[in-house]
């Protein structure tokens, strides 16, 4: 019996071995790939939403609301909010309040961010209160749908949402799906594109989305905040074509490989990433990407020649010391100075549960 128990033990062993074996790391850029030398500290340059905000946001009945990805659509810069409500009381801490809405769309033509920036309008009721833009039931079933980001396509909106079944401890939910939903008014009206759905334990439930050429590339992570991230394509003219999406599977001699199956997807940053944005750096001539780690409780920049990596290691941009609660940190070129040396981006604040825009200096290697 105790012979056996040994070769019980020696063959777990054996397998543990093999299995580390098998395993293999994500690629990290190396130090000769690199362009950022350093990051400054972010300034804060304003409050975006909340009664006391430079925008005055009750006149959309938002008291509070959080996340703030952005994209341009005929000429104006939409800003897509997360669970917005239009009464708090006095100190209330995080999420909640009356007049609950799971979604909100602001939008706005002013491009100088430096004393922050002012919306025109958001998608309202005829009261103009900032209206739910995207059905969630508030139930059992699902809780709330929360759009991630947005996309423009030949005139027509698509904005990527996850529906949040329930959720849990800080940073982990459980999601039913990943969905798009198009808008063809300029975001007055949506409708769910029905078969266009990733799974909720899938990989791909919050996007980052850029148009590079003819497609459309998703940066993605899943529910929560402690995922690792992929990344995904898809021609801009298929976009409403669950088929025609392709998933990232590594490199071969220095190209990409690309496949139909979703579970041949590649990781490109290790977790954790949450709330993500990627946007390309002329300064830097760099794919950058901002996240929340929450391990380390701090936004994080990474750097990237090409879209699939390999990615630098994190640098640390905001940390939560400094801006207790912090996360999410979206970018916008739009939002960028001196051909992206100076770089504004929105980050949520769980205290006030509203959102601030912040202001940091990237400087390059020589």
């Amino acid at each position: 019996m105790k012979q056996s128990r040994i070769a019980i033990i020696a063959i777990a062993v054996s397998l543990v071995a093999f299995a580390s074996s098998c395993t293999t790391s994500t690629p990290v850029a190396s130090d000769s790939d690199l362009a950022l030398r350093s990051v400054s500290t972010p300034e804060l340059i304003a409050r975006l939403t909340g009664h006391d905000s430079m925008n005055e946001t009750a006149q959309y009945n938002i008291a509070g609301t959080d996340l703030g990805s952005m994209f341009e659509h005929e000429g104006s810069i939409y800003f897509v909010f997360g669970d917005t409500f239009g009464s708090r009381s006095p100190g209330q801490i995080g999420a909640g309040g009356g007049a609950w809405r799971s979604n909100a769309l602001l939008f706005s033509t002013d491009f100088d961010a430096s004393d922050g920036i002012l919306f025109d309008g958001a998608i309202a009721t005829p009261s103009g209160s900032a209206k739910q833009v995207i059905h969630s039931p508030h139930s059992r079933v699902e809780i709330t749908k929360i759009p991630t980001h947005g996309v423009s396509v030949d005139g027509t909106i698509y904005l990527y949402f996850m529906s949040v079944a329930q959720w849990g401890e800080a940073g982990n939910w459980i999601a039913n799906y990943a969905g798009v939903a198009k808008s063809t008014d300029d975001g007055q009206n949506f409708e769910v594109i029905e078969e266009l759905q990733w799974p909720g334990d899938s990989n791909f439930v919050q996007v980052s989305i850029e148009r590079v050429d003819d497609y459309l590339y998703f940066w993605s992570i899943p529910s929560g905040r402690f995922g690792p991230a992929t990344l995904m394509r898809v021609l801009a003219t298929e976009i409403e074509r669950f088929e025609a999406y392709e998933y990232f599977s590594g490199t071969r001699g220095g190209s990409a490989r690309w496949s139909p199956e979703m579970s041949d997807a590649a990781t490109i940053v290790d977790a954790p990433v949450g709330e993500l944005s990627v946007v390309w750096n002329e300064y830097l001539e760099r794919w950058i990407m901002t996240y929340l780690n929450d391990e380390e409780n701090q936004l994080e920049i990474r750097e990237a020649r090409d879209l699939w990596g390999p990615w630098s290691r994190p640098v640390e941009l905001v940390d939560a010391a400094q801006r207790p609660g912090l996360y999410g940190a979206y970018m916008h070129p739009a939002y960028f100075e001196e051909s992206g040396r100076i770089i504004y981006f929105n980050m949520s604040l769980w205290g006030p549960y509203n959102v601030f825009l912040m202001r940091t200096e990237l400087e390059r290697r020589d």
